[in-house]
């Protein structure tokens, strides 16, 4: 047995768990579209049959933000209510189960004051005043796309900024989303403690309006290409963006072979709570003991959790074992300036679906905005740091940078999945074939030279991230990255999927599946996250997909297209997104 799949404990917890709470059995979730996978891998049926036609895949791959957050008012989707707040599982409770009165605030923005009260209570049995009822609120009618609350490229603020001492944009904080955490939330398939484990509490449990979207007014305007919204789709692990990247590209969690696990600083392990909760929030003090970090709590050698003096023993069920499943750095460059080589997750060598493309003849690449400056190549597609050696002169370049790797100051590091792979070393063929520049993929949509299957990551200032990107800036750079292929000559043969890496710490009603034998297992999947299809391939009366998918379903519709074997069990056994092109 694959080592990923030694917790059978924690699948029958969740299984369990969530039955009891939602009276999920096999015939619900045989209807969400689970009993349409393909088990073996094969791609046989539907699969092959809808894809026929596709010679191009782009997968723009977007950031932090649930399916109800950010399309949950889009028509025929399972989203959100009329009324929002009578959408099903709505309601957060606080750690000890008790429903809140209101929701507590922490982004300047919306904390009272300035806001006025509207709503008091306890909250945790201290007192709240607030703004916010318990139940979803639209963010946009507290921060619109033109408020200047967006901080400077580089710059973190825990609780956002104060309208006109920012740029504009209408950012909100960010949120916590890391591995044990969201599991806390989903609290079993109840989905109601989003606020409770949240370090931004409240904001959990805001959307955005959905026909105020760039992305809306694109695809529901006159001449929009064909679509659908799959709107049972789950990020494929729990937690953050370096692990549902790490899902995306190789479906697996990596390790760190050897990891130090001697409690001290150097120990990068977490140790859970009592209730699963590794962090203290506002409405839920640490445990003693706990620690949230990069990797999963150590395991002792037969498998079970190593319990640190002081702390107590997590839930049963918890995943233990030298898994990186928060953000760690990569050993090779880019990695962000001044890590130490005992914080960058040794190179990883378990294949990916770049090396089953590239052993298939199939050409392909990974399209990252910023990549020429943070790679080092000079001269390269979208190089903004001149021809002087020795110097980073482009002035957005992030603190503490060396020459010639150049990162812009938004450039996320954890986000490029394949440069944790020894395959893709500094250095190899490999890399210098397949990791590009954004910029590279724009001119080769727009001049017909679209490789078979391409990945685009924006930059950090295009890819929608809550704490220092603007939505509605992102949802417009998202719209011209499609119409950068719509407008090319490739158009007509290409399938776009537009997904998100992860909930970004935002509830969601619908639970994700939790026992669906070969999709449900210790790493998920999580929270829902918006997903769309557009191709002209597409039947025009299908506005929604209602079939379930994770974000493994990525690789099984490439596998599927190119005749591939499946990397590990998810992809081999979760549906492709050719279910859209299926009449409803």
């Amino acid at each position: 047995m694959h080592p990923q799949l030694r917790h059978p404990q924690l699948r029958r917890r969740l299984a369990a768990s969530a039955a009891a709470a939602l009276g999920i059995g096999a015939t619900l979730l045989a209807g969400q579209g689970w009993a349409g996978a393909d088990p073996a891998g094969s791609g046989a049926g539907h699969s092959r049959a809808g894809l026929a036609g596709i010679d191009h895949i782009v997968v723009i791959y977007q950031e932090n933000h649930s399916f109800d957050n950010l399309l949950g008012r889009w028509p025929g989707v399972d989203g959100l209510s009329r009324s929002p707040e009578d959408t099903p599982r709505s309601i957060q409770v606080a750690p000890d189960g008790t429903v809140l009165n209101c929701l507590p605030q922490k982004d300047v923005n919306l904390t009272s004051p300035p806001l006025p009260v509207s709503c008091t209570g306890t909250a945790a049995g201290a007192p709240v005043a607030s703004a916010f009822r318990n139940a979803p609120f639209p963010i946009d009618s507290y921060l619109t796309p033109t408020d200047t609350t967006c901080p400077p490229p580089g710059v973190y603020t825990s609780n956002g900024i104060v309208k006109g001492q920012g740029l504009p944009g209408g950012c909100t904080r960010d949120l916590v989303h890391r591995f044990y955490n969201e599991q806390y939330q989903i609290d079993g398939g109840r989905m109601d403690r989003y606020v409770a484990g949240s370090d931004a509490v409240g904001l959990a449990m805001g959307y955005y309006d959905t026909r105020a979207l760039p992305i809306y007014g694109y695809l529901r305007g006159e001449d929009a290409p064909h679509y659908a919204i799959a709107d049972r789709t789950f990020q494929a692990a729990f937690g953050g963006s370096f692990l549902n990247h790490q899902w995306l590209i190789a479906a697996r969690t990596p390790v760190f072979p050897g990891a130090v696990r001697d409690g001290t600083s150097a120990d990068l392990h977490s140790v859970v709570g009592p209730d699963g909760l590794p962090a203290g929030t506002l409405l839920h003090p640490a445990a003693p003991g706990v620690k949230d970090a990069a990797l999963t709590q150590a395991a002792n050698p037969d498998g079970s959790c190593v319990v640190p003096a002081g702390a107590a023993a997590p839930p049963a069920g918890t995943v233990c074992g030298d898994y990186a499943v928060n953000t760690m750095q990569p050993a090779y460059q880019p990695y962000a300036p001044g890590t130490s080589p005992a914080r960058r997750l040794p190179a990883q060598t378990t294949p990916t679906i770049g090396d089953r493309l590239s052993a298939a003849g199939v050409d392909w690449g990974w399209y990252s905005g910023g990549w020429s400056n943070a790679n080092g190549d000079l001269g390269g597609p979208g190089w903004t740091n001149g021809a002087t050696a020795g110097v980073c002169a482009d002035p957005q370049t992030a603190t503490g940078a060396v020459w010639p790797n150049c990162p812009n100051a938004t450039f996320q590091y954890h986000h490029q999945a394949f440069n944790y792979f020894a395959s893709y070393a500094p250095g190899t063929a490999a890399r210098a074939a397949h990791l590009r520049d954004e910029v590279e993929f724009v001119t080769a949509a727009k001049t017909g030279q679209l490789r078979p299957v391409s990945f685009v990551k924006p930059v950090g200032l295009d890819n929608e991230h809550p704490g220092y990107a603007s939505e509605h800036a992102g949802s417009q750079h998202l719209v011209d990255l499609i119409k950068a292929v719509q407008q090319g000559p490739a158009a007509k043969s290409t399938l776009i999927i537009v997904t998100y890496d992860e909930f970004g710490g935002q509830w969601d009603h619908v639970p994700p599946p939790a026992q669906v034998p070969g999709i449900s297992d210790e790493w998920g999947p999580g929270t829902r996250i918006p997903a769309l299809l557009i191709s002209p391939r597409l039947p025009e009366d299908v506005a929604v997909d209602h079939a379930a998918h994770d974000t493994t379903s990525v690789l099984a519709t490439i596998e599927h297209r190119f005749g591939l074997a499946p990397l590990s069990s998810r992809d081999a056994a979760v549906a492709d997104f050719s279910t859209a092109f299926r009449r409803h």
